[in-house]
């Protein structure tokens, strides 16, 4: 049931604040199975749940995990909501967030590069979100020019 997917989601972000990252991870793979059997594997909610499934691979620095979580919930939003939907640069500053983790920045700077620009035309250049994914991207910019 949702119900469950949604209660199972919010103890594991509970376990993932207290660093309990074997309780976390097992919690959002329960709810990931309940919203695939549900819903079918591509739908936002699966989406969302491998996005917070992420951030424990994130958090115990797997970063190929968290990479390929990250790329499948990308082709899920984008073919469910289009490519320039604020989810969509949402997953995208994600996984550049990833890539800049492990210094690939040039992987990176492309994309914060896109998110930035889905984000400012669909929420605008003042929206918070926008704010924080071209904060990012200069990020990643600066990073680049001082390793040069």
């Amino acid at each position: 049931h949702p119900d469950v997917a949604i209660s199972l989601n919010n103890l594991a972000g509970l376990y993932r604040e207290q660093g309990k990252y074997a309780e976390a991870k097992l919690l959002y793979r329960r709810s990931l199975e309940i919203w695939e059997r549900k819903l079918g594997a591509d739908y936002p909610d699966v989406a969302n749940s491998l996005n917070n499934l992420t951030g424990v691979y994130y958090k115990q620095g797997k970063y190929t995990e968290a990479e390929l979580l990250l790329q499948r919930s990308f082709k899920i939003l984008e073919k469910q909501l289009g490519a320039d939907h604020p989810d969509v640069a949402n997953s995208l500053n994600n996984l550049a967030g990833v890539f800049y983790t492990q210094g690939k920045y040039n992987d990176a700077e492309s994309l914060f590069c896109q998110a930035v620009a889905i984000a400012e035309k669909s929420l605008g250049t003042e929206h918070p979100n926008t704010k924080t994914f071209r904060k990012n991207y200069e990020l990643c910019l600066k990073k680049k020019e001082d390793r040069q």
